[in-house]
């Protein structure tokens, strides 16, 4: 189905013709003024010098060659040389009906879909989940369902921190702690126990022990090297220890992303690809990518077009050991050669832009990825406190992600019982309030450019009006409530038709509505979630504005009544296929 500003356009550009100018000039845009027009056409100014004719006489013309137009009811030439379009209520109406009946209502699904992989997440194991890994799971879960909406396949890894020197540090205070574990007797030959010999808070406790240990201890910090080298070399009760981490760590990951309704394909880290790197460097020095620069295994990555420094992308340490930057390069390898896809996003903080420059500039030149595999870095900004800093606790410390989920939670909840005109169960105001609470966490990012800084404002995210998550749903929630009494009256809602609008507020809401294709492409082709914010915000706006202006439910009008029902139908549809693509769902009521 074709997006309604193409449909405005052609018609625009037929008309340009017909007056004997150039059909291209007639594309239209949304209206900059909506107080004078719906949609403007700026064609005539930008012909002016190509048919030496002043623009207002080109406008002319033109509004001349639409009478009798199916698409405009009003075409307005203005000095200087403007077009101001407003659309007839019955071709609003028709192209309601036909997104109404289309399937996405008239999204077009690509001729060849691509295979798209979306990096996020990327949390180390054995630590628990804080304020900082929001952001990466929010906006790359939101990046994955809008592009499976738009017809893509895609698969969403978490690229879990699971192989470095944090590992030999938990097995080396694990070994102070309990040195009698089976797992440290190197002459053991038998089955190593099925349970974990830690808890996932003894676990959380132990690695800020040994990180802090290592830091003034340099003979444990050798310790700790030596039972990273031991784990990555094989050795038996290493390796059944790290099992164990890893069973324990990533159950606890399981259940933290849930809460945010945050799902991944594919659970792999950087332990997965540690046995590819030696064939991948040995095949970078063949190749002459690869050089030795001060002891260390390092590939030039500059280019000349260079307008500033990019250092050399480094392989190996001097003393042979890898790196991030390493195992990410093997990571590439390992998804070309076993899934291919045709683009792979990274959704990490903006600050390692120059980082992912160096390792996707030599994935290219090392020859990982197809010439035409795109490779995509998404930098997303800070979370702020109030204060414009990065968020922290009251006590200035780094906030685990579930405590911020839980004080939301409540802060949700206590809103919700304190609404004398609600009466609500107990249990149903908890449970509306984890689905409100999560909306007001996800908007709150979301509506923002993934690239800007925000301020973290719980008061604001939680309040029911305004550019809000909880605004949304309320809105939602009252045409859920008039659908409902609808119903018990002996409506259906399957029998509703629509009609041409009968007034401002209502033919507003429509071309709200009509724009959802061109919204969902864009926020798909810029990874740009904030469009759908925009778009919903906008939405709810103008479905308020005419709830407000209009007895729907007491109109004696059944024809018109029922034009509204149906309308009230498709604003929720569409409402709440939007919010889905941004990972968050509505309660049936509030």
């Amino acid at each position: 189905m074709e997006k309604i500003l193409d449909v405005v356009s052609k018609e625009m550009k037929q008309a340009f013709l017909t007056a004997g100018y150039d059909g291209e000039l007639g594309k239209v845009t949304v209206s900059n003024r909506p107080d004078l027009c719906e949609y403007q056409c700026n064609g005539a100014m930008a012909g002016a010098k190509q048919y030496k004719k002043a623009p207002i006489m080109i406008a002319q013309d033109v509004v001349k060659a639409l009478e009798g137009s199916t698409v405009f009811s009003e075409v307005k030439a203005v000095n200087p040389g403007f077009l101001n379009l407003k659309l007839k209520v019955e071709f609003v109406r028709e192209y309601l009906v036909r997104m109404r009946q289309e399937e996405k209502f008239g999204i077009v699904m690509p001729e060849h879909p691509k295979k798209i992989m979306i990096d996020y997440g990327g949390p180390n194991v054995a630590k628990p989940l804080h304020v900082g890994h929001l952001r990466s799971a929010i906006i790359g879960e939101s990046v994955k369902r809008i592009a499976r909406y738009m017809g893509h396949e895609v698969i969403g890894d978490i690229h879990l921190g699971d192989w470095g020197l944090q590992m030999g540090l938990i097995i080396t205070e694990l070994k102070e702690r309990q040195p009698g574990l089976v797992y440290f007797d190197e002459e053991y030959a038998g089955e190593y126990p099925q349970e974990p010999p830690f808890t996932i808070s003894e676990l959380e406790e132990i690695y800020p022990t040994a990180s802090g240990k290592s830091k003034t201890d340099a003979a444990y910090k050798e310790q700790a090297m030596e039972a990273t080298f031991k784990l990555q070399n094989g050795v038996r009760g290493y390796r059944a220890l790290w099992h164990h981490i890893m069973q324990v760590s990533v159950a606890d990951l399981k259940k933290n992303y849930q809460n945010l309704k945050v799902e991944f394909d594919l659970w792999k880290g950087e332990s997965d690809v540690h046995d590819l790197i030696p064939a991948m460097v040995e095949n970078m020095k063949k190749g002459g990518y690869a050089y030795i620069s001060e002891g260390a295994l390092v590939v030039d990555v500059k280019e000349e077009t260079d307008t500033k420094e990019i250092p050399p992308c480094m392989i190996l340490k001097s003393d042979g050991a890898s790196l991030y930057n390493t195992t990410d390069l093997a990571t590439i390898m390992d998804r070309m050669e076993h899934i291919n896809p045709d683009r792979i996003i990274y959704v990490v903080d903006k600050r390692q832009e120059l980082y992912f420059e160096q390792v996707f500039r030599c994935a290219r030149k090392t020859q990982l990825v197809n010439p035409e595999t795109e490779l995509k870095f998404l930098g997303f900004g800070t979370m702020n406190g109030k204060d414009g800093k990065p968020f922290k606790t009251r006590e200035g410390g780094v906030m685990r992600l579930e405590s911020l989920v839980h004080e939301i939670n409540e802060e949700m909840y206590r809103k919700i019982i304190s609404q004398e005109s609600r009466s609500m169960p107990e249990q149903e105001a908890r449970e509306t309030a984890k689905v409100v609470a999560l909306s007001a966490l996800k908007y709150g990012d979301l509506s923002n450019q993934a690239s800007k800084d925000y301020i973290f404002d719980i008061d604001r995210f939680t309040s029911s009006e305004g550019d809000t998550g909880p605004y949304i749903l309320y809105t939602i929630a009252r045409i859920k409530s008039i659908l409902a009494k609808y119903k018990e009256a002996g409506g259906q809602l399957d029998a509703v038709a629509l009609q041409p609008a009968a007034g401002e507020s209502e033919k507003s809401l429509m071309l709200e509505l009509a724009g959802f294709q061109a919204m969902m492409e864009g926020a798909y082709e810029e990874t740009a979630p904030h469009k759908i914010c925009a778009f919903i915000y906008g939405l709810a706006n103008a479905f308020n504005r005419f709830y407000h202006e209009t007895k729907i439910l007491t109109e004696e009008d059944r024809s018109r009544k029922e034009g509204w029902i149906a309308l009230l139908v498709l604003v929720r549809d569409v409402l709440e296929t939007c919010i889905e693509v941004l990972g968050f769902l509505a309660p049936e009521r509030m």
